[in-house]
Parts: C-alpha cells; sequence; structure tokens
C-alpha cells in the first residue's frame, strides 16, 4: 500500500469532510451576495431603491437582484476554497 492511499473509511470520511468544507464556503458565499443586494438596495446605488418602492412586483425585483448574486458569490468563494484545500497539510499530518 503506498503512502497516499486511503482505507475505504478513510476516504469516505475524507469525502465527507471535503462536502462539508465546499458547502461552508457556498453558504458563506451565498450569505455575502445576499448581503451586497441588500445594501445596493438600502444604499439606493444607483436610484435601484427608489426605483423598487415604486415598482409593483417589488419581491421579484429583489429575487431577480438578489439570487444571481448569491450564486456568483457562492461560486466565486467554492471555487477559491477548491483552491486553498488543505490537501498538503492533510498528507503530511498522516506521515
Amino acid at each position: 500500500m503506498q503512502d497516499d492511499d486511503l482505507t475505504p473509511e478513510e476516504a469516505r470520511r475524507d469525502h465527507w469532510d471535503m462536502m462539508r468544507f465546499l458547502a461552508g464556503n457556498a453558504a458563506l458565499g451565498a450569505a455575502l451576495g445576499l448581503i451586497v443586494a441588500g445594501l445596493l438596495l438600502w444604499l439606493d446605488v444607483g436610484g435601484i431603491g427608489r426605483l423598487l418602492d415604486h415598482s409593483n412586483d417589488a419581491p421579484v425585483v429583489a429575487l431577480m437582484l438578489g439570487l444571481p448574486l448569491a450564486l456568483i458569490f457562492a461560486a466565486a468563494v467554492t471555487a477559491s476554497a477548491v483552491m486553498l484545500m488543505p490537501y498538503r497539510k492533510k498528507k503530511a499530518r498522516r506521515d
């Protein structure tokens, strides 16, 4: 057995640890995107908050602003988390 081989149980645990790590980062990114959308409306950047106040479909417009921002931020934070995953640290710890 090579040094970097894992038992099936270790591989399963490692898989779930990575999934939790990525899900947590995606949730953090989505929350950050929703916060940015809320700040855009609250600070009335470009008059968007005022326009939303006078809209007949304000919740739909807020969702059309908030959901794409949440998805973009979630994807960006998750992508950066993938690049920073601690593979080498984990391997060094096992040795």
